[in-house]
Parts: C-alpha cells; structure tokens; sequence
C-alpha cells in the first residue's frame, strides 16, 4: 500500500528564530504591522510503501527522527493519507 506523508518541520518554540524575525521585520516594513510572531519551517513531502497505516506511520517517525528533523532544536508533525 501506498501512503503520503506530509511533514511539518518547525524550530521548537524556546528556540530563537532568526530568519521569522527577518521576516517579521520586512512585513513591518512594509507597512504589515498586524502579523505576531513569525516561525519558519520546513515541509515536506514524502510516499511511503508499507503494508498498513501503522507501518507507515513507524517509517514517517523514523525518517523524521534520524534524519529529517534535529530534536534537540525541532519538533515534527506529521499526516498520512493512503493513495489509491
């Protein structure tokens, strides 16, 4: 079976965030004064091949765990959908 992973990267909250500042600051700049904090992140995409949904989730875990996200300074979430 095939499954979509769509994966969520983003520094944890206690954890300065330097390029949503810069963005904060351009909007401001650009006369945007509504926005808050600002948080910049990663998303990404992935198929998984795996026999069920709990399989699939073990991988996606995996994959964000050992390689996709740095967990001493980023949390992951994540969403799996079965592909038809």
């Amino acid at each position: 079976m095939k499954f979509l992973a769509q994966i969520d990267v983003m520094p944890q909250k206690e954890i300065l965030d330097p390029q949503g500042k810069a963005v904060r600051l351009g909007l401001k700049n650009l006369g945007i004064h509504e926005v808050g904090d600002v948080r910049i992140g990663r998303h990404i995409t992935m198929e998984v091949e795996a026999n069920d949904q709990a399989s699939a989730e073990q991988l996606v875990q995996t994959a964000c765990k050992r390689l996709l996200a740095n967990l001493i300074m980023e949390d992951f979430s994540y969403t799996l959908q079965a592909l038809a």
